[in-house]
């Protein structure tokens, strides 16, 4: 059983603490309706729905997971092994009022589980007996200076009864210098629920003036501000995030609405809510850590305490479509409540998920839906035109790009993104002087991006043209992103096709170890192998190749090469560009476009007008 309560190795994650959520669009009424899967039958026996259990858990298939165990529990209700594993079910798939119950069962048996005693403690906070709920808290067995969730609820329970000075005093016991923006934070936000004023503002500046990246902080920091006459720090604070983020919606609405000079509440306004925010935090910094179990039980936690709030619902949603439990994500972003700014978020990811699931005329089709009623929504248009574009709809992707780009303004250097989908789109539809001006463009914007960088320089050196230019340009993308196998790739197939074979073979071995499981540049290699002599080792790669599943285009070419190899190349007068030993170069290769990825997302570190690349 993983320990849940994070301790110290939560430090560093807390510094990442909620920078979560995207910009995306749709009305209600064009909803998806993914129905779950049906409950799993549990009438085999015992041991089968045991098994049956183990296997949904480690998928991560709650909703099977939690039935199973709950009915194998009832074989052997005493069970301290199953009753826990039965708890821990429950809690992930959101049954909390039923891991109530397993936790008061389980304390019995195992009076120091922190896990148990935490929930127990939340069912009383929830409730408003926060005597009841420190006890549970204070008995998990570890200390509180070191378990930082047990810390923060025990001081959100005193400021529910009302006494801001003990629940300060408990917060002040975290330390450890990890913890310092979440401690100053909290007790902000505890100073502010009991209009302390003096208290709320120091504590609020100093966790802004230690980290003012954390959405909920800035979030929280600009509505103190405007709600005690700050209305120009508040704007001011909302406008830098919006230099890190830009157009956040949550940041954008409440951006609006204090210009607008409407009545601006807290983040926070109850204690439960407060625990919330507690629980969301962890969970969130737990995913992003990679323990997918505990951030599930944590935000599931933190919606059992607030059932609203949408950025903890948007990211479970996600932390399902990373587990694959798509059906679960669709469900969880549907109830992402109407009024929230995220809502738009959650439809674009439900039409991005259908993709996902193998059902990309579903998702084109809900996708337009939205773009129907909100054509200037340039993240419904952005996540359109990868779909499109992923399921090679090249002129309909080029189009929607368009309409995005048409929403920015003259110079945006956010529009870099879209240039640079537009150009691979115009590429692969044959209209290379679109394509171009496209991928310049791009380049103008944002000079030192080594995806434009590499898609533009290879496509010159396949086209034989400006060849210098374009080799200076895959060698610049390779030193920006050394790491990258499909870039080193470019540069290695770059060098086959002018005939620079011992080159090619050197750049390409480095690609395949980057990306092993990509079967252009297994392909490639095999080309380079046999060119240079080493036939045996060229079958290999060719193999490799058509068993990782090449695209089906390019199939029947791997498959003539493995039964008859390269043909013989033929010698040719000296010519601009031809290979260095007098034989022409290799013939363009099917798609003429480099090694890249094509799925339907940005480019690491890119944001089309603001929002964050769609998954």
């Amino acid at each position: 059983m993983p320990e849940l309560f994070f301790p110290r190795r939560a430090a560093a994650c807390l510094a990442a603490l909620l920078l979560a959520g995207t910009a995306l669009t749709l009305p209600v009424q064009a909803r998806e309706s993914i129905a779950l899967p049906p409950p799993p039958d549990v009438s085999g026996s015992v041991t089968g729905n045991y098994l049956s259990a183990l296997v949904a858990g480690a998928d991560r298939d709650t909703q099977a997971a939690s039935a199973y165990f709950k009915e194998v529990l009832r074989s052997d209700p005493r069970n301290p092994e199953l009753i826990e594993r039965t708890f821990v079910a429950a809690l992930s798939n959101g049954d909390v009022d039923d891991a109530l119950d397993f936790a008061r069962r389980l304390v019995k048996a195992d009076p120091k589980n922190g896990l148990a005693h935490m929930v127990l403690g939340l069912g009383q906070l929830r409730d408003s007996h926060w005597m009841a709920a420190r006890r549970e808290f204070s008995s998990g067995g570890a200390g509180r200076e070191h378990d930082i969730t047990a810390t923060l609820l025990t001081a959100w329970s005193f400021a529910g009864q009302g006494d801001e000075k003990k629940g300060l005093a408990a917060i002040d016991e975290l330390k450890d210098t990890g913890f310092a923006v979440f401690r100053d934070y909290h007790a902000a936000l505890i100073a502010d629920m009991a209009n302390d004023l003096p208290e709320a503002t120091k504590r609020f500046k100093t966790a802004y003036a230690e980290d003012h990246t954390i959405l909920r902080l800035v979030d929280a920091y600009a509505r103190f501000e405007a709600r005690h006459g700050a209305k120009d720090e508040a704007l001011r604070a909302l406008a830098a995030f919006g230099e890190i983020l830009p157009h956040h919606p949550q940041i954008e609405a409440l951006t609006a609405d204090i210009t607008a000079g409407k009545p601006i509440q807290p983040l926070v306004k109850t204690a439960q809510e407060g625990a919330a925010e507690v629980l969301y935090g962890l969970g969130a910094a737990g995913g992003r850590q990679g323990d997918e179990l505990a951030a599930m039980i944590y935000l599931r936690l933190s919606l059992f305490l607030a059932p609203n709030n949408s950025l903890a619902q948007i990211t479970l949603a996600d932390l399902y479509g990373r587990l694959k439990q798509n059906e679960q994500a669709i469900a969880v972003y549907n109830r992402v409540p109407d009024a929230s700014a995220l809502r738009d978020n959650a439809d674009v990811q439900t039409g991005l998920t259908l993709d996902v699931m193998g059902r990309p005329e579903d998702a084109i089709r809900y996708l337009k839906d939205i773009v129907a009623r909100h054509p200037a929504d340039i993240d419904a248009l952005t996540t359109l035109g990868n779909v499109q574009r992923e399921q090679k709809q090249y002129g309909p992707a080029a189009a929607t790009y368009g309409q995005a780009l048409a929403t920015l303004a003259p110079g945006d250097k956010a529009a870099w993104t879209l240039l640079y989908f537009r150009g691979i789109s115009y590429e692969r539809d044959k209209q290379w002087p679109k394509a171009e001006a496209d991928f310049q463009e791009a380049l103008r914007l944002n000079p030192d991006q080594p995806v434009v960088l590499n898609y533009l320089g290879y496509s010159w050196v396949d086209r034989g043209e400006h060849l210098d230019e374009a080799f200076k340009m895959l060698r610049k993308a390779v030193a920006l992103r050394p790491e990258d196998g499909f870039i080193v790739d470019s540069l290695g197939w770059a060098d086959y096709r002018l005939g620079d074979y011992a080159g090619a073979v050197k750049e390409l071995e480095r690609a395949i170890v980057l990306k092993p499981g990509d079967p252009t540049i297994n392909d490639h290699l095999g080309d380079a192998y046999w060119r240079t002599g080493h036939k045996l080792e060229a079958q290999f790669q060719w193999n490799h190749a058509r068993d990782l599943k090449p695209e089906a285009d390019d199939l029947p070419a791997i498959l003539d090469k493995i039964a008859h190899g390269l043909p013989d190349l033929k010698p040719t007068a000296a010519a601009e560009g031809k290979a260095p030993d007098g034989n022409a170069p290799e013939p363009a290769a099917p798609t003429a476009a480099p090694a890249v990825d094509t799925s339907p997302k940005a480019p690491e570190g890119s944001a089309p007008a603001g929002s964050t690349p769609p998954k």
